[in-house]
């Protein structure tokens, strides 16, 4: 399956928690068993040109089946995604944009999926834990920022986060893919489905009707929480929806669901380890 035919997340401003609330019991889980796919590229989202901005965090993942991922760089020679990403018998490489915008192509030369991921089970029935680290051939160098590990944190119902990913911008747009996009979306705190996970969406539209999130490729790509000192991970994309209330089956522009972070760093941290990732980061620019 070509990575740009993936499925999508949603973009957000926040509303109020009571209302929130309410979309989750009926509409929303009929909606994560109907259409719940794995995510792939931002829809609605906004091209990231800043060269201090989130190019320097987030990469894409390429296998030579074709199929596309994104992923958070966590150290120099070390990137968190997800675990669905790594299924296929396959090599793969990690692309990064330097300052310039220009890719750098490395290839990697071990992974570890989580032990509790089961494969060949759809996203809602993982049981598992959708996460896997990839070791790069060689670090990536100073135009580059990995997230602080030391800083990631748990996300409440209500909080605004951002997202981003090399993902689709929408449905049939293939093309798009393999450009950073980012959107802001809300999260509507976490539900067990036959996972644990973080359910983001678009704070405008609350997945009643299209609108921003994550789509095809965007899967494997990050979360994060933007502060005074930079971007700080929290989560990892799983796999999106559809609107509630759309006419047409769709992957893209629902629900996302988000990994946390937080809930699995000690299993991060050891994998980290095993990999023989290097130690520190790049001080920020």
């Amino acid at each position: 399956m070509d990575p740009a035919l993936k499925p999508c997340l949603a973009e957000s401003m926040v509303r109020p928690h009571s209302r929130i609330m309410r979309i989750i019991p009926g509409l929303f889980l009929l909606s994560l068993i109907t259409f719940a796919m794995p995510a792939q590229a931002v829809m609605r989202g906004q091209p990231s040109r800043q060269p201090d901005g989130l190019r320097q965090s987030v990469v894409w993942i390429e296998n030579s089946e074709g199929e596309l991922c994104s992923g958070a760089l966590i150290r120099p020679d070390i990137v968190l995604t997800a675990a669905h990403c790594m299924m296929d018998k396959a090599s793969y490489r990690v692309v990064a944009l330097n300052r310039g915008f220009k890719a750098q192509r490395l290839q990697v030369t071990a992974a570890a999926v989580h032990p509790q991921f089961v494969p060949g089970t759809t996203p809602r029935t993982q049981p598992g834990v959708d996460l896997a680290l990839l070791k790069l051939e060689r670090p990536l160098g100073r135009d580059f920022q990995p997230f602080d590990l030391g800083l990631v944190r748990g996300v409440g119902a209500g909080d605004t986060v951002t997202l981003a990913g090399y993902g689709i911008a929408g449905e049939n747009e293939k093309r798009s893919a393999r450009t950073l996009r980012q959107t802001d979306l809300v999260s509507l705190g976490p539900v067990r489905i036959s996972n644990s996970v973080l359910i983001v969406t678009d704070g405008n539209r609350l997945a009643q009707t299209s609108g921003a999130g994550a789509c095809r490729g965007d899967s494997g790509g990050p979360i994060v929480a933007n502060t005074r000192g930079g971007p700080e991970l929290l989560g990892i994309v799983s796999w999106s929806s559809g609107a509630l209330r759309s006419a047409r089956s769709s992957a893209c522009g629902g629900l996302t669901a988000v990994t946390p972070v937080a809930d699995h760093l000690g299993w991060v941290n050891q994998g980290v380890a095993s990999l023989g990732g290097m130690q520190g980061h790049w001080a920020r620019q």
